[in-house]
């Protein structure tokens, strides 16, 4: 009798914490695509912008990766190919040299860069972030105004970063839940705007 693959994906889960980093990146993509699907058929962009973003991420991680090691934090999130840079460098010639590089990444269309100048943040900074981002998606379920995938939401150091393809009343619905949403300091709008 065959296992189903929920077994496969249970046994990955479970050893998942000793995966080095590339399989534990891989693994991770195995695991996270099953919802993919699903969350293809309801995004706003096509399929092919959906993986050019996708790549966008990994190759200006990887980048950024080969030049700066574990001297700078920054995260980069992509949508419909537009790109939002967060976390934190050293200087602000190192953040502009990043800006340049993930510019330099095929596909890119623009870069918003928001890196701070400061020290590296936390872990518990960064696990505050998570929770907060949760949050968000959590009272954008509950208010049931837009198609919550339409709407991505970036956290860095309390500050709500709002990304994805909206019309004007879905990014006034999103940035007003967002910014009423405790622990959040600041809302900023990276939204591509349609109709």
């Amino acid at each position: 009798m065959r296992s189903s693959g929920g077994g496969w994906l249970f046994l990955l889960a479970l050893l998942f914490p000793f995966l080095p980093g590339c399989a534990a990146f891989i693994a991770a993509g195995v695991i996270s695509g099953v919802g993919t699907g699903v969350a293809v058929s309801q995004d706003r962009r096509t399929g092919g912008i959906f993986v050019e973003d996708e790549g966008i991420e990994i190759k200006a991680g990887r980048r950024i990766g080969e030049k700066f090691g574990g001297n700078v934090h920054v995260n980069i999130t992509s949508f419909n190919r537009n790109v939002l840079l967060t976390g934190e460098v050293p200087s602000e010639n190192i953040k502009k040299e990043i800006g340049d590089l993930v510019k330099g990444v095929e596909n890119v269309r623009n870069v918003t860069n928001e890196i701070a100048v400061a020290g590296i943040s936390s872990f518990m900074s960064r696990s505050n972030d998570a929770l907060i981002t949760s949050k968000v998606k959590g009272r954008f379920m509950d208010a049931g105004k837009f198609q919550v995938n339409h709407v991505k939401v970036v956290t860095e150091n309390g500050v709500v970063f709002l990304l994805g393809m909206v019309n004007r009343k879905e990014a006034e619905s999103a940035v007003e839940i967002a910014s009423s949403t405790s622990g959040v300091r600041k809302v900023v709008k990276v939204f591509e705007y349609q109709g």
